[in-house]
């Protein structure tokens, strides 16, 4: 399937490197989840999202894990949780990778 998006198109998604400072249980999300809060720098601060991460990941070893996220979508009820970014991962069914950098950066770096 071709849906090609203009480089103007691309340049709309603002995707960020940050690191995860909290890992909490989401036993209200429909699917199993972690609610996360990670820190984007002194420009954006820290966010909230809800990820379906627990197939791969424990909630100790999430902490002080980088990941890559958009951070301008519009923020996404879920449950009783208000997500503000979308982290991004591989999806293999139920079981998602999370995307990282392989060396550490410094928290809001811009994806490009």
């Amino acid at each position: 399937m071709e849906n090609n998006l203009s480089w103007a198109d691309f340049e709309k998604v603002d995707i960020r490197v940050g690191t995860i400072k909290e890992a909490n249980n989401f036993p209200e999300a429909r699917n199993p989840s972690y609610q996360l809060l990670i820190d984007f720098g002194a420009e954006l601060g820290v966010r909230k999202s809800s990820a379906q991460i627990t197939n791969l990941y424990s909630k100790e070893e999430l902490i002080g894990k980088q990941v890559v996220a958009v951070v301008n979508f519009p923020k996404k009820q879920i449950a009783n949780f208000m997500s503000e970014c979308l982290v991004l991962g591989a999806v293999d069914g139920k079981s998602v990778t999370l995307l990282e950098p392989n060396r550490s950066v410094d928290n809001g770096l811009r994806i490009s």
